[in-house]
């Protein structure tokens, strides 16, 4: 499952990056999702493999804050992509007469800039908090990584659960803010979809936003059941189990959902494909 999801998405961003008629900014940005999710399956997975493979679990101080830091930062980049791109389809179906000024080259690129900056914001923000409190008693973390939640639990003092109430505010009001904003935009974009006159104009407009909607979706169900799911007497066993989920098949599955939903992409890469291994057929 981690060699496909490397593989899947290392093969959408090659499909993109050789097929020129792929060189459009909602292209542009499935590419920039799809480094950050090899990137975050490659700052959390590798590490998860070992332990199950070691009889020696162990991580240091410093690799313990690396790892959540990278997670957060990849993890809140990848929600600030869907965000724009949600945006695109928004600016495409409602604007499309202004879509070339509006999601010019630069405006893209900026765009793509500022979710990374804002992704390494977050997760800075977040790593200095946790690591600034006091860790006594067990140093047994009941996670397969160095979860926020499962370290607060380690943690000791007077400020620790005004910490852990705001690290739980600041990532769910990140969260729900690109929630709001990627729904308000898909409020404009089913009211401009509903104005078209022909049933096969409704299908065809409404088809390029399948993928991205499928991904939203499945990003944000497992992440909002993580951080708003009430605690009950089996909390640390399921929490664990679902950032598995969370962790392990949201990458695994974006790659499957882009190919497979995305009628143009996959189209793409059938055509990179016979290209590369049958040329007579090309």
């Amino acid at each position: 499952m981690y060699l496909f999801t490397l593989l899947g998405n290392l093969l959408i961003m090659a499909t993109i990056w050789s097929e020129r008629s792929l060189h459009t900014p909602m292209y542009l940005f499935l590419c920039a999702l799809s480094i950050s999710e090899i990137l975050f399956t490659v700052a959390v997975t590798p590490r998860m493999l070992v332990d199950m493979l070691s009889t020696h679990h162990s991580i240091t101080f410093v690799a313990c804050a690396s790892q959540m830091f990278f997670s957060f930062t990849f993890g809140f980049t990848h929600s600030f992509l869907l965000m724009i791109m949600g945006y695109d389809r928004y600016v495409a179906i409602c604007h499309p007469l202004r879509y070339n000024v509006l999601m010019s080259t630069r405006d893209c690129v900026r765009l793509v800039f500022w979710s990374w900056a804002g992704g390494s914001v977050m997760g800075m923000m977040v790593t200095l908090i946790v690591f600034h409190l006091t860790f006594c008693g067990s140093n047994m973390i009941h996670h397969f990584l160095c979860h926020v939640l499962s370290l607060l639990k380690l943690s000791c003092g007077k400020e620790t659960s005004s910490v852990t109430l705001g690290v739980i505010l600041v990532c769910v009001t990140a969260l729900m803010g690109c929630l709001f904003l990627i729904f308000l935009s898909y409020v404009f974009i089913v009211s401009a979809i509903l104005r078209i006159p022909s049933a096969e104009g409704r299908h065809k407009t409404f088809s390029t936003c399948v993928s991205h909607l499928t991904v939203v979706v499945v990003h944000y169900g497992f992440a909002s059941i993580i951080y708003l799911k009430p605690k009950g007497p089996h909390s640390m066993d399921s929490n664990t189990l679902m950032a598995t989920t969370y962790t392990v098949f949201t990458p695994f599955l974006s790659p499957i959902i882009f190919s497979l939903r995305n009628k143009e992409l996959k189209n793409a890469i059938k055509k990179s494909f016979l290209r590369k291994f049958c040329p007579l057929n090309s």
